[in-house]
């Protein structure tokens, strides 16, 4: 028989420990209420665990070793080279399990209770959770659902593991593959093929739109394609995967081509990153009666639902699909239910960033999407060939490129691809959120020699003004 045990009353619930949901709990908890966060799996969630961190420590390995490969184009010899795949995987779960543990400490300093176990929604503000101690009745006024999303299958390939991977195997894999195919080319499928191939595996990928990282700007999508092909990876844009089949000794695929033609090749091992699915299911949502568009649950500017004392924020909700879009969720909801009045929510400057070689980092409109809405652009590109710093370090291939509205002088969108970028995009967020004009962006000064000169001479460059090219 379940044990029952007292029913405990909170100011707020959070439902998900993951980036969104923890950070939601620590500001609450500075806020003054009482907090609990609900956790089936690992404190700080996917992102942590099993997603952002740990692949960032994986790409880090793959970097070195790459550079170690080409050792002696800095000078350098290094001698009898190789990669030890287990012991690159072992760092990678040790900064996952250290990060971890820092958010259980964050939870203790700041008196947060943590249940671990399944929650689901029963009633407003009633959340029953079954744990490992038996089931638990929580209540709130305020309930947060921060449950995230997972990879998305395909539907007549599901992942087992073994050949066919999604990001989760792909962080421990049973074995290196030989011959990858990599299914899908946004931020996960490009940066799984990226650390593969420079680990040493042959890789292929297939896109089912006409460009790679398709939500990047053209130009950005143009330059990668070529890098990537540069780097020795075959790549199929407009093409899909019309069967999968894993065998004993590997994967067999029919790829179609953008020509119609079908092509059946042989692979190792396959991932599949084609876009991911929202943990909406057995959570109670029904029950209240709560909004949803396919599957994602329905939120206003400051992260409510429909059901009043109800919110949502993250993966849950509408894209974009960032951990860094849900920590800023998780303040603006939490600020909201304390009686502040936070900024509402902007897409538009959320920037988006892709750790593969070379790096990628943008924020805001595309040129396309801009021209799309109608505005008037001004935009402008500049190489890293034409920076000091960027041939210093041997990385000179990339562009930064912006977009001004030619009327009001507004930063549209920027778009980088090259060494470190996804550290410098954050200065066009700061401008971008600041609301800066072009002249603003222009009185600035860089420092020199560093890469982020390429930044103004990507805003002189939309003015017709670069000096270095």
């Amino acid at each position: 028989m379940e044990q029952t045990l007292a029913d405990t009353n909170y100011d707020l619930i959070v439902l998900g420990s993951g980036p969104g949901g923890y950070v939601a709990a620590i500001r609450a908890a500075q806020l003054g209420l009482k907090t609990a966060i609900v956790e089936r799996e690992n404190l700080g969630g996917i992102c942590l665990n099993w997603g952002c961190i740990p692949t960032k420590a994986l790409l880090r390995s793959a970097e070195i070793y790459h550079y170690m490969q080409h050792a002696g184009d800095y000078g350098l010899i290094a001698q009898q080279i190789s990669a030890d795949i287990d012991a690159v995987v072992k760092r990678s779960r040790g900064v996952a399990k250290q990060l971890s543990q820092g958010v259980a400490f964050l939870m203790k300093k700041h008196k947060i209770t943590v249940h671990m176990g399944e929650g689901k929604l029963t009633a407003p503000g009633k959340l029953e959770v079954k744990g490992e101690k038996g089931t638990e009745t929580l209540t709130a006024k305020n309930i947060i659902v921060a449950t995230g999303a997972r990879a998305r299958d395909l539907p007549f390939a599901p992942a087992d593991g073994k050949r066919i991977w999604t990001y989760r195997h792909a962080l421990v894999p049973p074995e290196m593959p030989k011959k990858l195919l990599v299914i899908g080319s946004g931020a996960i499928g490009i940066e799984f093929a990226s650390f593969y191939k420079d680990m040493g595996a042959e890789v292929t990928v297939v896109e089912m739109l006409d460009r790679l990282v398709p939500v990047e700007d053209a130009d950005v999508s143009a330059f990668l394609e070529k890098a990537l092909k540069k780097q020795g990876m075959t790549i199929y844009t407009g093409a899909g995967v019309e069967e999968l089949k894993a065998t004993a000794s590997g994967v067999t695929a029919k790829i179609k081509t953008k020509d119609g033609k079908v092509e059946s090749a042989e692979f190792s091992h396959a991932i599949v990153a084609i876009g991911i699915v929202p943990n909406t299911e057995n959570i109670g949502l029904e029950t209240l009666g709560v909004k949803t568009t396919k599957g994602h649950i329905d939120t206003d500017a400051m992260c409510r639902t429909n059901v009043p004392g109800l919110w949502a924020i993250g993966d849950v909700t509408a894209p974009p699909w960032l951990a860094h879009k849900a920590m800023h969720e998780s303040i603006i909801s939490v600020e909201a239910i304390a009686g502040g009045h936070p900024h509402a929510m902007d897409p538009r400057n959320i920037p988006g960033c892709t750790y593969c070689r070379p790096q990628i980092a943008s924020v805001g409109l595309t040129e396309a999407k801009a021209k799309e809405l109608g505005y008037e652009v001004k935009a402008g590109t500049f190489p890293f060939i034409g920076n000091g710093k960027a041939i210093a370090l041997g990385e000179s291939e990339g562009f930064t490129k912006t977009i001004f509205d030619a009327k009001t002088g507004e930063l549209l969108g920027a778009h980088m691809i090259g060494a470190e970028v996804t550290e410098l995009i954050q200065g066009y967020t700061i401008g971008k959120t600041a609301e800066l004009v072009e002249d603003d962006f222009i009185g600035t000064v860089f420092p020199h020699p560093t890469l982020s000169e390429t930044m103004h001479e990507g805003v002189l460059a939309a003015f017709g003004r670069p000096l270095h090219i």
